[in-house]
């Protein structure tokens, strides 16, 4: 059969690799078992406080292979794979390589070649969660804490930026392989006061109002394929309205725009 005959066109409405990461407590975790059918890939011991289903804590690079497996092999009715979190899910992998290496920690592997063997193994969970993804339908939501880190930016002085807290080489394979990289966060604004003598104080005001940030900026690495806004609620709702090509923001913005009535 000829190429030219299998050409496809449209749009192609595959179930999302999504990798959320951000800081402390925002409700990551809460984010990921809004989803269809979670089950969670535990690294950490973070899910007491939040209703889900999900595998034995991993203590061992192994546990998450096997779960992935599993997911793979038998029947069940999951529709999303979460996997809490990314930057634990690391260390099960560098104590990997050292067992393997016959080492204490990855920083005894010279020249820095120990981050080099560990992408195998981060390619090998991609795979794993593309078999998944590919063969048994299932969304895949990966989750990850937020570091700060100096980027040297070619057109900038260097400046401090959030980014997901993994080290560099494997940050970069993941955030190239998701579909979306989304930052959630509080939103804060920021109130300037005078306080004499040409001197100014500037305060950072929170709401407590958690949001998801859709595209990068200076101050944080994210991306998405869908067109989103650049800033949406964090709730798993209003995300998957997204992905179905609705627009839930329009609804409240265009009720939001209606003239009051007036009392009498």
């Amino acid at each position: 059969m000829k190429l030219l005959s299998q050409i496809q066109s449209g749009r192609t409405l595959a179930p999302r690799r999504t990798l959320v990461y951000g800081v402390h407590g925002v409700g990551k975790s809460t984010f990921g078992s809004m989803a269809e059918k979670p089950v969670f890939i535990q690294t950490e011991d973070g899910l007491g406080n939040i209703e889900c289903e999900r595998f034995p804590l991993a203590n061992e690079y192994a546990d998450v292979v096997a779960a992935l497996a599993e997911l793979y092999t038998e029947e069940h009715e999951y529709r999303t794979v979460v996997v809490d979190s990314l930057d634990w899910l690391e260390r099960l992998i560098w104590a990997e390589v050292c067992k393997k290496r016959g080492v204490e920690s990855i920083e005894d592997i010279g020249y820095g070649k120990g981050y080099v063997f560990a992408l195998t193994n981060w390619r090998e969970v991609l795979t794993g969660l593309d078999a998944l993804r590919n063969d048994r339908g299932m969304g895949v939501i990966l989750i990850a804490h937020a570091q700060i880190e100096r980027f040297a930016n070619p057109e900038t002085d260097t400046y401090d930026r959030y980014s997901p807290r993994l080290h560099k080489q494997a940050s970069a394979l993941v955030q190239e392989w998701a579909d979306e990289v989304l930052f959630a966060a509080y939103s804060v604004h920021t109130k300037t006061t005078e306080e004499g003598f040409g001197r100014k104080r500037v305060q950072g005001v929170g709401t407590g109002e958690r949001i998801i940030r859709t595209t990068e900026r200076p101050a944080h690495v994210a991306k998405n394929r869908l067109n989103l806004p650049d800033e949406i609620p964090l709730d798993y709702r209003i995300y998957a309205a997204f992905l179905r090509g609705e627009n839930p923001l329009a609804t409240a913005e265009s009720q939001n725009d209606q003239p009051q009535e007036q009392g009498v």
